[in-house]
């Protein structure tokens, strides 16, 4: 009987599972998550703009998530204009965009 080969599995900083993917769900799983991404999708924002766009959110959870968001590379920040969406960012976008409003009323009953 052939051996099988080990598969390695790379632990994810904030994942208990070590799966990337189950870490990029519990991300849009948070509030305001995938509403800041829908915020960035025409132009980039200013973190004041964003706050305005995202009435109900507490700066500093606006800020915690937008670090998130820049730390799995799914938001950069552009010093001349602000905060914009990578490629990545608009491409999961894209791809979530049927299930946007799904996500959104659901993170909305998370935090």
């Amino acid at each position: 009987m052939p051996k099988r080969a080990s598969v390695m599995k790379k632990r994810v900083r904030g994942s208990t599972s070590g799966r990337p993917i189950m870490v990029l769900l519990d991300l849009l799983g948070r509030r305001w998550t995938l509403r800041i991404l829908w915020e960035l999708r025409e132009q980039p924002l200013t973190s004041r703009a964003l706050r305005t766009a995202c009435d109900d959110a507490s700066p500093t959870v606006l800020q915690t998530r937008l670090s998130e968001l820049r730390r799995v590379k799914l938001v950069e920040l552009e010093p001349a204009s602000g905060y914009c969406l990578t490629a990545l960012g608009r491409e999961l976008l894209e791809t979530f965009l049927p299930l946007h409003r799904f996500a959104e009323r659901w993170s909305n009953q998370r935090d």
